[in-house]
């Protein structure tokens, strides 16, 4: 994941290796949210110029819930940036978006799409050349940057500060923030998910951590976090967002996603978008 914000990730697990543990289980970030998790071979086959789906009628979608605020749960429901830029899509292919919550290193290994878990994938996701080896991405929707969050008062603003002060540090698992801190001489301590890595800093088990901006910003609107911790630093990594889809994509569905989002930020749908969720537009926010 990588707002820069996403997010997110360590080098790509083989994804027919990690496909064979799928079976044993379905999740990693907090179950199913309604989609079904049938084997593709149920679907129906497709009629002519058609995409070809895991689920008639449904356009499903691999996350890892929660990172708001590209997708989170609210209510019983899921809601958020990526959410509606897939939605996009699915309406201009006459389907329903469904959406399924798994663990980030089998969505980015592109075990869940090899073994029909899902038909693409929307999880705040980097577009990296170690995962185009395992899953094709759409045309980047987000521009994403990593951010530093710690402590009120430590008065640090880049990773060599960490070192030389000797912080302990923390990233979440298979995330370009956990690459890019290891890239820079640093041995992070690594958390499953978001959540989990938030926590890990509010219970003092490291000093500063390493998150997309845009989540980090969203975290900092709660008085409970505001109050003790700070930004410490946007670092600008220069990385995009795409929508994973499984490798050798069907070329209808990446041609439907790549116009939706082509189109959406040529007729100002992407603003509004961007707006909703971000409270500013492009390019304003970090």
């Amino acid at each position: 994941m990588g707002l820069s914000f996403v997010s997110r990730r360590a080098l790509a697990v083989g994804a027919v290796v990690v496909a064979g543990t799928l079976g044993l289980s379905a999740c990693g970030g907090g179950g199913d949210t309604g989609a079904s998790t049938n084997d593709s071979s149920s679907s129906s086959a497709p009629a002519a110029g058609a995409p070809k789906v895991v689920h008639p009628g449904k356009l499903t979608t691999c996350t890892n819930l929660p990172y708001e605020p590209f997708q989170f749960k609210q209510g019983n429901k899921v809601v958020g940036f990526d959410v509606d830029i897939v939605d996009l899509a699915a309406k201009k292919l006459g389907l329903t978006q469904d959406i399924v919550d798994i663990d980030f290193a089998v969505i980015k290994s592109g075990a869940a799409m090899a073994a029909g878990k899902c038909d693409v994938a929307a999880a705040g996701m980097t577009i990296t050349p170690e995962r185009r080896a395992n899953i094709d991405f759409s045309v980047p929707y987000f521009d994403a940057t990593q951010a530093l969050l710690g402590r009120k008062g430590l008065g640090i603003k880049t990773l060599d500060e960490v070192k030389a002060k000797n912080l302990r540090f923390g990233a979440q698992a298979s995330t370009t923030g956990l690459e890019h801190a290891k890239k820079n001489g640093l041995n992070p301590k690594e958390f499953a998910d978001s959540p989990k890595e938030l926590l890990g800093l509010q219970s003092n088990q490291v000093d500063v951590i390493i998150q997309d901006l845009p989540v980090v910003l969203t975290w900092l609107k709660k008085p409970e976090i505001a109050d003790k911790f700070e930004l410490l630093a946007s670092l600008n990594t220069g990385e995009q967002y795409g929508v994973g889809l499984k490798k050798g994509a069907d070329p209808v569905l990446l041609k439907a996603i790549n116009d939706a989002i082509t189109t959406a930020k040529a007729d100002g749908t992407y603003e509004q978008i961007y707006v909703k969720w971000f409270g500013k537009k492009p390019g304003e926010l970090g």
